[in-house]
């Protein structure tokens, strides 16, 4: 299903999407594969699966600390791959890669266009590639039928986010405030509300806010605004020093209040 389509199926139900996030191989393959099991399960609308990379720069340090044990495990893009067909192939929620442009570069643009479409990714979020420089990208995930979600910052003014959004894949995923990825600080809600309307005036495609959700409270406020929420480096601590089963069980009970936060829009 269509990422645009999953977005609207939420919204039809009086939820917004829940989107967490992973790093995949963190702490090993295995134990990614049990959690992505357990957030299906928990109600998961789509899961970003985390390519590990030596230079993200749009991660905070729980993400950041996540890729390096993952690379130090051995995790490569071909590993993440993998991953995302066995889970889509058990019944796992659609899948959608966030990854950096160096490791798609050197693994090939058509060629990771094609393997993940062959392993059922819905979709692929590289965050350091500007919109300018992402059409030949763009146009290789389009063509597998993979959807590309672009970012469009606090900063970014009216007309520049009008021309993302309109080359937008699936959704627009905004960015709650400035800075890196981390739970360390709640978003700033007024900005961000300043933020949805101007971006509603721009564009029909679903919204998905990210950077700094990590409470139901924080839930609860995004889910009055957007049709998607994106959790990550909350969830990261949530099953910190776990391993298999005991991971995919603090992943259960730290994500419970959070779908019910969405639900009461």
């Amino acid at each position: 299903m269509a990422l645009e389509s999953i977005l609207a199926k939420a919204h039809s139900e009086g939820r917004a999407a829940f989107i967490p996030y992973l790093m995949a191989g963190d702490p090993d393959i295995a134990t990614t594969e049990a959690m992505m099991a357990a957030l299906t399960a928990a109600g998961a609308d789509v899961i970003e699966l985390g390519i590990p990379y030596g230079d993200p720069l749009a991660d905070g340090p729980s993400i950041a600390a996540a890729g390096q044990r993952a690379l130090a495990g051995g995790t490569g893009i071909a590993d993440v791959i993998s991953l995302a067909a066995r889970s889509r192939q058990s019944g796992g929620a659609p899948v959608i890669l966030f990854t950096y442009f160096n490791p798609v570069y050197q693994y090939g643009l058509d060629a990771f266009a094609h393997d993940a479409a062959a392993a059922g990714v819905a979709g692929a979020i590289v965050p350091d590639i500007a919109l300018e420089e992402s059409e030949e990208l763009r146009a290789a995930l389009n063509a597998q039928g993979i959807d590309m979600p672009l970012l469009v910052a606090p900063s970014t003014p009216r007309d520049r986010a009008k021309c993302i959004a309109e080359a937008s894949g699936g959704f627009v995923y905004v960015v709650s405030r400035l800075g890196v990825t981390g739970a360390g600080s709640a978003p700033d809600f007024t900005p961000l509300h300043a933020q949805m309307a101007m971006l509603r005036g721009v564009t029909n495609k679903p919204l998905a806010v990210g950077f700094g959700i990590s409470r139901p409270e924080h839930v609860r406020e995004v889910a009055s605004l957007a049709d998607g929420f994106i959790v990550g480096s909350a969830l990261i601590a949530a099953y910190s020093g776990k391993t298999g089963e005991a991971a995919a069980s603090g992943l259960r009970a730290f994500t419970k209040p959070l779908v019910l936060a969405a639900s009461s829009r």
